[in-house]
């Protein structure tokens, strides 16, 4: 295991090396490239560089243990240091399991209402501004691609592309139906009503990722719905995007350009339809194994809003916090680590019964 973070090691002061070569600079395809290479390297360079340094300390503590005068401290000193490597050693081998090759890329995030009409409408608006507040303080930049709105309030349904570091990383756990409960503000009599919506995030497709040929698609332009008044498009900008081969079907009208509407459009037909080919994988991958690690399978219920009670119960890891305020107001960065630390354990248990 160590020989190769070694050659790891060799490898990531290459790439320090390299991302100071002023011809790397002037390159901005190759620096970025190298740039993500180095900076997925550094927190197992990292916890590696750690570990040595806490293996020489120990060294150096072992051999205190034969003066009496510095004996008890270098005991003390021998239990801390040991109970760190262990950690390290843990973290290390997290941090060597094969890496999710989407986790650096930026993604495409669907919200959709479901079951509980108005209300399920109004969650999917809560929803949203809790990723998007989520995506502020990770410095995301959030740009709403499509949206329908509910005459009361909220979306029937909202998409919207995030782009930051390690965005599919953070989030790709949040794909499943999220479950509302909470006294309605039409309900009279004060009883509480059950309501879910649907997230979907899928890693955004660049263009090596998907082929798609000019003669599979068929592209209609109207004219774009609106609330009346000045902003109302007075042009046929909207564009619906539909590919033949596979039937997917997206539409945006939120730009006044044609030009625009078609490109926001042409990005989240390409996700789809490579979100569509990754799940394929994922199921042919899953009934090789006995359990599927991380699946994010959208029809599976996986957390609940309880409003009366101020509460979130993700079902899949059993955490269940008492603040729903913040996490409403995208205080969500325990949830989504909770998460990850688990399928990652999950990951690292199924790698070491194969083998």
């Amino acid at each position: 295991m160590f020989d190769k973070i070694q050659d790891l090691e060799i490898r990531f002061q290459e790439l320090e090396s390299l991302l100071s070569d002023p011809t790397v600079i002037a390159n901005q395809p190759e620096f970025r490239k190298l740039s993500r290479e180095h900076a997925d390297l550094a927190p197992l360079i990292e916890a590696f560089r750690r570990y040595k340094k806490v293996q020489e300390e120990l060294q150096e503590n072992q051999e205190l243990l034969s003066d009496p005068e510095m004996k008890e401290m270098a005991e003390e000193e021998i239990s801390r240091l040991s109970e760190e490597k262990e950690r390290l050693d843990a973290e290390i081998k997290i941090l060597l399991l094969p890496k999710d090759p989407n986790d650096s890329r930026d993604v495409i995030l669907e919200i959709r209402a479901g079951t509980g009409g108005d209300e399920s409408a109004l969650f999917s608006g809560d929803l949203f501004r809790m990723y998007s507040r989520f995506a502020e303080k990770n410095r995301w930049k959030v740009e709403m691609l499509s949206c329908s709105e509910s005459e009361r309030g909220g979306y029937k349904e909202v998409i919207a592309s995030i782009e930051g570091q390690d965005v599919f990383a953070k989030l790709k756990y949040e794909s499943g139906t999220h479950r509302v409960q909470r006294v309605p503000e039409t309900e009279a009599q004060g009883r509480i009503h059950t309501s879910a919506c649907t997230v979907a995030i899928m890693a955004e497709a660049e263009d090596v990722d998907i082929d798609i040929r000019p003669d599979d698609l068929k592209i209609d332009v109207y004219r774009s719905s609106g609330a009346g008044g000045q902003h109302v498009n007075t042009t046929d900008s909207a564009v619906r995007i539909t590919h033949l081969p596979t039937g997917t079907v997206v539409a945006c009208q939120e730009e006044r350009s044609q030009i625009k509407n078609r490109a926001k459009a042409m990005k989240v037909l390409k996700t789809r339809i490579l979100d569509n080919i990754l799940q394929e994988q994922n199921s042919k991958m899953a009934a090789d194994r006995k359990q599927q690690v991380g699946s994010g399978d959208r029809s599976e219920r996986i957390r609940t809003y309880n409003f009366p009670q101020g509460r979130m119960t993700d079902h899949r890891i059993g955490l269940t916090l008492y603040r729903l305020d913040s996490i409403m107001a995208g205080d969500i960065e325990e949830i989504t680590d909770s998460l990850r630390t688990f399928y990652q354990m999950e990951a690292l248990k199924a790698q070491s019964e194969g083998n």
